[in-house]
Order: structure tokens, then C-alpha cells, then sequence
């Protein structure tokens, strides 16, 4: 029976330990060191390739490197792009997008898998550039910011206006051209690039910080913001096509005309803006209207106005002059006013003389009355009735009698007529004609007289 740790086997026996074999040339290897020599071998032989597929997975991770695949019919491809390139992506790329990708083969040992490290990606043909718009567009579209309720009108003359635009091309040369043709207004340039790496960004700052220029400061704010770009091809535009410079544009607080391109190319930007010019000269003449023109304009409202002034005065004065021809005279509406007057003034006249006529009558006959031997009559009578009264009066005088001995006496303020009520009031007051005395009652021996008590009536 054999040993099951013997190590002494056959050459096709499966041996429990590893050794040494009679012509085995091939020394064992590690993992590690196996996987350095493919990394080795797929760098050295695709050092350099260029693939064509379609994007999938794509993520960005939070150190900036962003990780996705590649794939066509048949096979998928694992690809890795580093931060640095990744940020020089000239379009933001998605799922779905075909691209052509270069970069150099190689290998991550640690899952056994290989890969592309990208060093630059760009959209597979004019079709996928398309795609990658339309799907763009219709996702910005999805959020309203080309919706045309939220389009502002363009002011009629813009005192200000800003240009975002190349300083060095012919499409700024050309708008201000128009716009001193047309009518002279301030302008006021943004630089930036108008396509490569940064444009788009630089595009977006200006349109904002346009938008940020507060009112009465130093620098003045535009009625007007035009972004400008000559034409070219779809890649030429494509920064007007980002979704920075498509948000810049929407959330701007000043009206905004897009000028990019010729007549037949469309942007992003276009969809965003207030309003499209076909032209960068175009938007000139739309931003501003012509001078020549207003003052044409004007001129003629100024006829106008004087021809409607005069004509409105004659037909007033012929409405005048038909209302006066059928209006009765003067002397026809205040003729019957005037007689009446003047027959009032002779009633008058006539009335004020008989009145005094009158007058006259009765104050001479009250003149005959008054004669002084009547007055001298009617005043002894009178004095003669006031004679007789003051006799009566003195006569009727209780102090009167008083200065012939008379005595007056009171008790109580009331007079005392007879001994018995004297007896009763037991005080008396005498009233002499230069005095007054008061005085007590009392019986012969010096008692007074008892006062009869009053009757108490009955409780019952």
C-alpha cells in the first residue's frame, strides 16, 4: 500500500508537493510578478491607441478622476481619465455619447482586469456632436429656461449697451460700425475667447458680471446685452452650447440678444437669449433704431400735430360761427329784460312820491295836534292823577299815625290787634315814629301770662 505523502510518483501523477520536473524549463512565478510582466507586455505593445464606442457608466469621483466604459457590439473596454484631463474635456460627456478616445493600454492588477487611460476623448463624428445637443437641449428645455413667457422686450433706445464678445474680431468692429451708422450709443466691451478651452466659462462671467453692475455706480449699467460670435463650424460654437453659458444667459436681469454665428447656424445660447439676431450685425440693428429715421419721424408728428392743431381751430371756429348765425341777437334776449326794467324804475318813481305825499299829510296833521296849551292841559291832569295817588298813599302809610302817638305792635313780625293775642305773644315789639321798643307781658304782681300750648293733634 502506498504512502499518500510519498513524494516519489509517476511524472502523470498528481504530486501533493511542488518540485522540480525532468525538463520543466518553466520556473514557478508570483502573481505580482506575473501581472508586472503583462502590464509590461500590454504597455509596450499599446502604448498608444485610438477606440471608437459608446459611452457607458460614466461617474466622476471626488478627487476629479472619473471612471467609465467603453463598449460596441461585442465587447466593453474599463477607462480611467485623471483629474488634469478630465478638466480639458471640450464638451461635458454622458451616457450614451459615441466618442473616439486616445490614451495607452494597461493593466490594474488588483482585479485582474485591463484598461484605457485616457489622455483625450472627442465625439465620434458630426452625428454624435448632434446627439449630444439634442439631448442637451431638450433637458434644458425641460427646466423652462427657453420658455417664452420669460422673455424680456428689448428697449426701444438703449443708452448703454454691453458686448460680450472677441476684442480682436471683425464682428465687434462690425457692430459698433452699425451702431455709429445707425445711432451712437455708449458701448461698453466684455473681452473673452469665443471657442476653445475657457470660453465658455469666460462667456458666462462676462453675461454676469454684466448683470452685476449696480445702477448709478462708476461704471455704467447696460439697457442691453449682446453676445456675439462670427460663424464657423458646430465645433466653433460649441462653448455658446454649454450649459454654463445657456444658465448665464436665461437667469440674466437684462435683456439679451445672441448673435453667434451666421444665419443658418443655431445655438444653445439662441434658445436662452430674449431674442436672436441671424448676424452679429443684425443685432446693431436691432438693438438700436436708426436716428436719421426717429428725426424723420419726429418731424412728421410735429406736421401732424400743427395740421390736427389747425384743423381742430377752424372747425371750432365754423362750429363758432353756425352756433352764433342761429343764436337769437342781444337786443332780442334782453329787450323784454329792458322794458321791464325801465317800467319798474317809473313805478318806482311814482310810488316814492305818493309815499311821501303821504308822509307829508300825516305829519302835518300830527303837527295841528301837538299845541302847547293841550300838552300844558293833558301834563296838569296828569300831574293832578299822580297828586291824588300820593294822597292815598300817605294815607295808607301804618307809619303815618306813628308821629301822632300812635304805636305800632308787632309779635313775630305780625301785628297784634287786640289785648288777648298781646297776652298770648308774651313778647311784644312797639313801634314808635323814632324807634322801636320791645316788650314783655305779665299779669298785675309781676307773672307773666301763660301761653296756651298748642294743640298736639291726634296719632289716631
Amino acid at each position: 500500500m502506498a504512502d499518500p505523502l510519498s513524494t516519489r510518483a509517476t511524472d502523470t501523477d498528481a504530486r501533493l508537493l511542488a518540485e522540480e520536473r525532468p525538463g520543466d524549463n518553466a520556473a514557478a512565478v508570483s502573481v505580482s510578478e506575473l501581472s508586472a510582466r503583462l502590464k509590461r507586455v500590454v504597455e509596450g505593445e499599446f502604448g498608444h491607441v485610438r477606440l471608437k464606442g459608446e459611452i457607458s457608466g460614466w461617474k466622476r469621483a471626488a478627487s476629479g478622476h472619473a471612471y467609465l466604459c467603453l463598449k460596441d457590439e461585442g465587447a466593453v473596454i474599463d477607462a480611467v481619465i485623471w483629474r488634469g484631463q478630465a478638466a480639458q474635456l471640450p464638451f461635458a460627456p454622458a451616457d450614451g455619447i459615441e466618442v473616439v478616445a486616445s490614451g495607452r493600454l494597461t493593466t490594474y492588477p488588483g482585479r485582474s482586469k485591463y484598461q484605457i487611460v485616457i489622455d483625450r476623448m472627442e465625439l465620434a463624428g458630426e452625428g454624435a456632436l448632434m446627439a449630444l445637443l439634442e439631448k442637451r437641449r431638450a433637458a434644458l428645455a425641460a427646466e423652462g429656461l427657453f420658455d417664452r413667457a420669460a422673455k424680456r422686450n428689448l428697449p426701444f433706445l438703449p443708452r448703454v449697451i454691453g458686448v460680450v464678445t472677441s476684442p480682436t474680431g471683425a464682428v465687434i468692429r462690425d457692430i459698433l460700425h452699425r451702431l455709429e451708422d445707425r445711432c451712437p450709443t455708449h458701448v461698453i466691451v466684455w473681452p473673452v475667447k469665443v471657442q476653445g478651452q475657457g470660453a465658455a466659462e469666460e462667456v458666462a462671467a462676462a453675461v454676469r458680471g454684466f448683470d452685476a453692475i449696480a445702477p448709478g455706480g462708476p461704471v455704467p449699467r447696460p439697457d442691453l446685452v449682446i453676445v456675439a460670435r462670427g460663424g464657423g463650424s458646430i465645433e466653433d460654437l460649441w462653448a455658446f452650447n454649454e450649459e454654463v453659458v445657456v444658465r448665464a444667459v436665461a437667469g440674466c436681469s437684462i435683456p439679451i440678444i445672441s448673435a453667434v454665428g451666421h444665419e443658418t447656424d443655431t445655438s444653445l445660447c439662441d434658445f436662452a437669449a430674449d431674442l436672436r439676431a441671424p448676424t452679429p450685425t443684425a443685432a446693431a440693428e436691432i438693438a438700436v433704431p436708426v436716428r436719421a429715421e426717429l428725426a424723420e419721424q419726429v418731424a412728421m408728428l410735429g406736421l401732424r400735430t400743427d395740421r390736427c392743431v389747425r384743423r381742430h381751430h377752424e372747425r371750432a371756429a365754423e362750429r363758432l360761427a353756425a352756433l352764433a348765425r342761429v343764436m337769437p341777437r342781444r337786443d332780442t334776449l334782453l329787450g323784454p329784460q329792458r322794458q321791464r326794467v325801465d317800467d319798474a324804475a317809473q313805478r318806482l318813481a311814482i310810488g316814492l312820491e305818493r309815499r311821501l305825499v303821504a308822509a307829508r299829510g300825516k305829519l302835518d296833521r300830527a303837527g295841528a295836534v301837538l299845541r302847547p296849551a293841550m300838552l300844558d292841559q293833558r301834563l296838569a291832569q296828569g300831574r293832578a292823577a299822580l297828586d291824588a295817588l300820593d294822597r292815598v298813599r300817605r294815607s295808607l302809610d301804618p307809619n303815618a299815625p306813628l308821629a301822632r302817638g300812635y304805636v305800632r305792635v308787632e309779635s313775630g313780625g305780625r301785628v297784634v290787634a287786640d289785648a288777648a293775642a298781646a297776652r298770648t305773644a308774651g313778647t311784644l315789639t312797639l313801634h314808635f315814629a323814632d324807634g322801636t321798643v320791645d316788650a314783655r307781658v305779665e299779669r298785675a304782681g309781676g307773672k307773666p301770662y301763660a301761653r296756651k300750648a298748642p294743640e298736639q293733634p291726634s296719632l289716631f
